[in-house]
């Protein structure tokens, strides 16, 4: 009798699911994509036993060589502010974990200057990078070990976030817009508590030559009182000033 000719050769195999790359990157597997993006920076941050950041958001194209540039000086003030914040952060010397760890979104400009003005500091910097069709790499001052990269735009913002007590959105494009008004509305809508995020806005008379606030009170389209969800500052010293008074609460 004739022995049956095997139905699957061993190339017709599939790998498991959670090995497979064709699975993993298909339509079908994008939750798995984006649960990853969740667990993977959860793990690796309480790894490193970051129990806090301040977070700095800017321009990208702030130079720290282009004297030319409105936006050089607010590269090196940027830098200073970081500096001031990671050296004060770490004179506190917590014994369960690390409080105020400076982050940012990895890239240059601002994100570079803070990144770098904590490094100067000694501390240790947090930079979380987003995959462009123009690659971005991490800017040389984010400490490694400390270092992530996103797909989703939506899941690099949840992190950049989630574990900070305080925001300072220096001058930039349509990027720092973005981040800017949806951290505000969440502070309005009370999805994040006033009590647990400081927002400062630096820059003054950049901010409030690109933002009419006091016209959209005059129009109704927001309150007086949503003012007071950010402070404004303009000199580091300034914004360090308001923002160690503000952070040392929160450690209470």
């Amino acid at each position: 009798m004739k022995e049956a000719e095997p139905k699957m050769k061993k190339a017709d195999y599939h790998e498991e699911s959670f090995r497979d790359p064709e699975f993993l990157e298909s339509l079908e597997g994008r939750t798995l994509r984006i649960l990853s993006e969740y667990l993977g920076p959860m793990s690796r941050l309480d790894k490193a036993k970051i129990n806090s950041t301040i977070l700095f958001l800017g321009s990208a194209k702030a130079d720290p060589t282009n004297a030319d540039s409105d936006f050089h000086r607010y590269y090196w003030e940027a830098e200073e502010l970081a500096f001031l914040l990671a050296k004060w952060a770490i004179s506190l010397k917590k014994p369960k974990g690390k409080d105020f760890v400076i982050c940012t979104g990895a890239g240059p400009g601002i994100m570079e200057a803070a990144n770098r003005g904590a490094s100067r500091a000694g501390g240790k910097t947090i930079g979380m990078n987003i995959s462009l069709p123009q690659p971005q790499n991490p800017n040389p001052y984010v400490t490694p070990e400390l270092s992530f990269s996103f797909h989703y735009f939506f899941m690099r913002k949840f992190w950049l976030v989630y574990k900070a007590r305080a925001v300072i959105i220096f001058p930039g494009g349509f990027g720092t817009l973005d981040e800017f008004f949806e951290i505000l509305t969440l502070l309005q809508t009370s999805k994040i508590s006033k009590k647990e995020l400081a927002l400062v806005l630096y820059g003054e008379d950049y901010w409030r030559d690109l933002i009419k606030f006091d016209s959209m009170v005059e129009k109704g389209a927001i309150c007086a009182g949503d003012l007071k969800l950010f402070h404004i500052a303009s000199t580091p010293r300034q914004a360090f000033s308001y923002l160690k008074k503000r952070l040392a609460g929160f450690l209470v």
